[in-house]
């Protein structure tokens, strides 16, 4: 079993504490078999709150089962019970900062893509933006409170073992 952290950076823009709007926030992860290297062709969708069953452990779930298209190995995934991810705060804007770790076997994830729902809150004014929508890779709005324009851009992920 391989534990990895994402990592996650951004320029934040008059708000602090990024992180996914809610408990079922679907991720998207590039993911490749430790196996033989084959690497998913497609971005994968993992829930928290959503588990499966794994075959080869009596009654074992995880968050993820896959079983690699080229050698047929069954592999899972499985964040960390309890953990939830760390808010990205406008202290580490534009560093990398720990997001979330997850239990890997026989797998490895290679990539993130920030779609869904995000939210954050403005520094100045403490207001909520519950619908940062990170997909087209920025968010930009206007914090009426603080009279100043509010955004998330040049968002940035890496892996490595926690």
């Amino acid at each position: 079993m391989v534990r990895l952290l994402l990592s996650i950076k951004a320029e934040l823009e008059n708000v602090t504490d990024l992180e996914p709007a809610s408990e079922g926030f679907e991720y998207f992860f590039k993911v490749k078999c430790n196996s033989c290297n084959e690497e998913h062709p497609k971005m994968v969708s993992v829930n928290r709150l959503e588990e499966r069953e794994v075959t080869t452990g009596k009654g074992s779930t995880a968050h993820f089962v896959w079983r690699c298209g080229l050698c047929k190995r069954e592999s899972s995934a499985k964040f960390e019970p309890g953990e939830k991810p760390k808010p990205y705060s406008a202290d580490a804007n534009g560093q990398f900062a720990p997001f979330l770790t997850i239990d890997c076997r026989g797998l490895e994830f290679t990539g993130f893509d920030p779609r869904g729902i995000w939210k954050c809150v403005g520094i100045e004014s403490g207001t909520v933006f519950s619908e940062v929508d990170l997909e087209e890779g920025e968010w930009v709005d206007y914090d009426e409170k603080a009279s100043q324009p509010v955004g998330v851009s040049n968002f940035e992920c890496q892996w490595s073992r926690a």
